[in-house]
Parts: C-alpha cells; sequence; structure tokens
C-alpha cells in the first residue's frame, strides 16, 4: 500500500474515464493483470429479469490488499460485490452468466455450496445488523454454526481475537454479555465485522460500510480496513471517492449502464486515468 506520512495513500482528487477496452483483451481500460488472483471474473453478465445489471465484467482481485468499487448509484457496484458470494442467489429474477472464480473455481459451479463458500468470502453490509444476542453471541455464531464451539475450539478466546481484530474488544471487553443492540452505531457496524471475521475467511466484502455513520466512527472503520488488509484481501464498494483514495489499493470505476470502465492501481485512477468518462465523474461533471 502507498502511504504518505498521515498513513493515507497519496492521491489527488483529479479522476477520468472513457468506456473503451483493451483490443487485445477486451479487458476494461487500465486493466492490471494479477499473477494468482484470489477472485476473477470474465464475461461476467447479471440479469434482474429481463434487466441486466452488468455487462461483460473482466477484473482480477488480488490477494491481500483492499479493492474499492466506485461509480454512481445504479451502475453494479453492489450486484459484482454480491455475486462474488452468491448473495444474488437470494434474489428470485437474478441470472448469473460468465465466469466468476474464486481461487481458481468457479463459483456459479454446480458442486459448489454456496453456504460454504460464504464461510470463505464474508459480507458487512451498509447498514449495521446485530443479531438481538449478546455482543459475545454476536461474534460466535459464525464458530457455531460451523460447530466449531467443541472441545478442541476455545470459542472465548476465538471470539476476544475477532473483537481485538475489529478494533472493539478494549470497548466492550467488560459488556460481553450485554446485548449488541445498546452499542453505539459504528461499534455495531465494528461488531459485525467481527462477526465477519470470526470464522476466519479469506474474503471480506464490504458493502458502503461506513455511509451510515459519523466521521469519528467512519474514520475507525477506515483505519481497521487497512489493518484487515494485512491478513484478508477486502473488497469496498463506496460512494464516497476520498474514502476510496484512502485506504484502497485497486480501484474500479463502474459506470452508468452496468459496464466496468477502467480498472487500475487507486493513484493511477485518480491521478492520471485512461478514461475520459472517468475524469469527468471523478472530477464531479457527471454523476
Amino acid at each position: 500500500m502507498t502511504a504518505n506520512s498521515g498513513g493515507q495513500r497519496t492521491v489527488s482528487t483529479s479522476e477520468a474515464g472513457e468506456s473503451r477496452s483493451d483490443p487485445m483483451t477486451d479487458a476494461p481500460l487500465g486493466s492490471p493483470h494479477v499473477a494468482d488472483p484470489i477472485i476473477e471474473s470474465r464475461d461476467l453478465d447479471v440479469y434482474y429479469g429481463d434487466d441486466q445489471a452488468l455487462h461483460s465484467i473482466d477484473m482480477e482481485i488480488p490477494e491481500q490488499q483492499v479493492t474499492a468499487l466506485i461509480g454512481p448509484s445504479g451502475c453494479g457496484k453492489s450486484t459484482f460485490l454480491r455475486s462474488i458470494n452468491r448473495m444474488n442467489d437470494l434474489i428470485d429474477i437474478a441470472r448469473v452468466d460468465g465466469d466468476l472464480s474464486f481461487r481458481g473455481k468457479n463459483v456459479y459451479d454446480e458442486d459448489v455450496d454456496p453456504v460454504a463458500l460464504r464461510r470463505k468470502i464474508g459480507m458487512v453490509f451498509q447498514k449495521p445488523n446485530p443479531f438481538p444476542k449478546s455482543i459475545f453471541d454476536n461474534v460466535a455464531y459464525g464458530l457455531r454454526v460451523q460447530g466449531k464451539d467443541g472441545a478442541d475450539v476455545d470459542v472465548e478466546a476465538e471470539v476476544r481475537t475477532a473483537l481485538e481484530r475489529a478494533a472493539l474488544l478494549e470497548e466492550v471487553e467488560d459488556q460481553l454479555d450485554e446485548s449488541g443492540l445498546e452499542l453505539s452505531g459504528g461499534q455495531q457496524q465494528r461488531l459485525c465485522i467481527a462477526r465477519a471475521i470470526a470464522p476466519d475467511p479469506e474474503v471480506i466484502l464490504m458493502d458502503e460500510p461506513a455511509s451510515a455513520l459519523d466521521p469519528v466512527a467512519t474514520s475507525k472503520i477506515e483505519d481497521l480496513v487497512e489493518e484487515l488488509a494485512e491478513e484478508y484481501t477486502v473488497v469496498i464498494v463506496t460512494h464516497n471517492m476520498q474514502q476510496a483514495a484512502r485506504i484502497s489499493d485497486k480501484t474500479a470505476v463502474f459506470l452508468t449502464g452496468g459496464h466496468l470502465v477502467e480498472f487500475d492501481d487507486t493513484n493511477k485512477i485518480f491521478e492520471n486515468p485512461e478514461s475520459d468518462r472517468v475524469e469527468d465523474y471523478i472530477t464531479g461533471k457527471f454523476g
């Protein structure tokens, strides 16, 4: 991760865009090749009934980095995110064509169990959604679902580790038996992050995790995302371009109609994008 002395990436606020692709690969402009991508999509199309939400998405997501998905509302960012761990399966009219692989295996193959997949690819939603349980039981939930509460697993230690990784343990260690619903909004979101990482996934998907939080809570979430990338692959949807510039290593720009227009190193996207449409979006000329 490229950072300045304040711990944030050095990125300017100018940006660019246009819907072109590499004629040799049909990849989005600037699409970086990743030697061993943990997630890879090829010609990915997603439909909701007769409406096509994503068009031929090609992307290689690197391991243990933060990849930000940005773009205006309705451009397909969240649809792509939910496709990675098959959350779109929960929508009756959703249909997926093309390939989307996790560690080289197409997640939509018939022999892939979506529940098992989601244990490897956890998700944190826009609005904090703690269960009406204690703080401890919220975090322990995934461990118990996986049957990891036997004699060979110290559930209490696992819960405390997850809370520590989510930068929440110091704030709640004396109230683990109290309801998670009593926490502040920012604490609830970090509780949900702790719940997501407790089963030890490899990838964490985040759908605008700070959009409903105040600036102080948002800053804590951003710091946490950068720390998590030391152990996990993080893919985050955000409407906040400054946030994407601060915390991500790679940035994918989706524009109206469900097209991935440009995907590259974050500094490159924000300082010198190849697409005029991306530059117009980033500089506020549209979107």
